[in-house]
């Protein structure tokens, strides 16, 4: 009977967490919609605004071009979310140890920068669907080919890449400038097709557009695909996550020490102050992830932009053997930033910190109504 309830208990709780996590989704994709093209679109000299994005999603998508990939970002912010806060409790825990003091600020901050890596972990391959939907609602789709231009698709291509459209005119441009065939070869055009350097027919890797279904990517890219930008992403959720979970201790501490402020005996430990009010604790959560947000943003414009680079096996492959270097200083390399973003590392900053200080809002609170509400009826 014990265990039924401690099932019926994590199940309702499990519920509840998902439930609060699409709430803050859904409500706050947009912006993030919104961020994700200013960063990818912006150039160094030629930024975009709010404005320029919005009317090029709708005059392209539509208003729902604003939610392209959301069941993606969703399925995987309910189980990175989770293992976020259940590894930040679980090292808490551990922390404390039986001590009957709150966790130190210290303590939140290390605790929160393991559980912010593990959430980057479990979340990447979600967010690179993702992001690739959310590029594709604000990008022109080419005009198809005549069917005998369709049919005449390379094998290569057709087999990694099916209903892709070759660029039939580069292909024509670069015969006999980088084929090693013999230029006594019956059909020049057809071999010259089967080569992978030439898959896409201009020597370039195909557009995002064209590469954002999971299994496009696994095909043309390969399964480490689903992981790109990893470094960056990593680097992101730890500072985010030590820095949301550390200054949501501080405030909460801050807050528990101006409830106890004139109780008759003075408590000696937190558990004897009492529960804090939910708004007060999701107000905290807020503006905790908005200080985050902007503490990680450089980061997170780095993994975006590497996640909209198309990278073909092949390519990986010759760089993988040629051991290729990672360009940048030593900064740079370790934690994914490419240096031609180096002057685009800020765009879009005030957009994810109102996007993750109303998400961390939203499913703070919602988390603590849905409880309330099942416990007390």
């Amino acid at each position: 009977m014990d265990e039924l309830l401690k099932n019926q208990l994590f199940a309702t709780h499990a519920i509840a967490a998902a439930g609060s996590v699409t709430l803050g989704t859904a409500f706050t994709y947009p912006l993030d919609t919104i961020k994700t093209l200013i960063q990818v679109g912006s150039g160094s000299h030629k930024p975009l605004t709010v404005s320029q994005t919005l009317h090029r999603v709708q005059t392209l998508s539509g208003n729902s071009g604003l939610y392209n990939g959301f069941m993606w970002l969703n399925l995987g912010r309910i189980f990175s979310v989770g293992a976020r806060f259940g590894v930040f409790e679980i090292l808490s825990a551990i922390y404390k140890d039986g001590r009957r003091e709150d966790l130190y600020v210290s303590e939140a901050l290390m605790a929160g920068m393991v559980s912010g890596a593990m959430e980057s972990l479990i979340s990447s391959p979600f967010e690179l669907i993702k992001t690739r939907a959310q590029v594709a609602s604000a990008s022109r789709i080419p005009n198809l080919t005549s069917v005998t231009e369709s049919s005449a698709v390379a094998p290569v291509i057709a087999k990694l890449l099916p209903g892709y459209i070759q660029d039939k005119t580069a292909v024509n441009h670069s015969v006999g400038l980088l084929s090693t065939l013999t230029s006594k070869h019956s059909h020049m055009v057809g071999a010259l097709q089967k080569y992978p350097w030439m898959i896409t027919g201009s020597g370039k890797p195909p557009s995002v557009c064209d590469v954002k279904r999971p299994l496009d990517v696994v095909s043309l890219e390969g399964w480490s695909a689903l992981w790109r930008g990893l470094r960056s992403g990593v680097v992101r959720d730890s500072v985010f996550g030590g820095i949301f979970f550390s200054t949501w201790q501080f405030l909460h501490q801050a807050m528990l020490d101006w409830k106890a402020v004139g109780m008759d005996p003075p408590p000696r430990f937190d558990e004897e102050i009492g529960p804090l009010a939910p708004l007060a604790v999701s107000l905290a959560a807020g503006f905790s992830g908005s200080v985050a947000a902007a503490g990680s943003h450089c980061f997170d414009t780095a993994k975006v932009r590497s996640q909209c680079t198309v990278l073909p096996k092949y390519i990986s492959m010759e760089r993988k053997f040629l051991k290729w270097n990672r360009p940048g200083n030593r900064f740079e390399r370790v934690t994914g930033i490419h240096p031609s973003d180096r002057n685009l590392l800020f765009r879009g900053i005030w957009l994810r910190m109102a996007r993750s200080g109303l998400a961390s809002f939203m499913i703070v609170g919602g988390y603590f109504l849905t409880i309330d509400h099942i416990f007390s009826s």
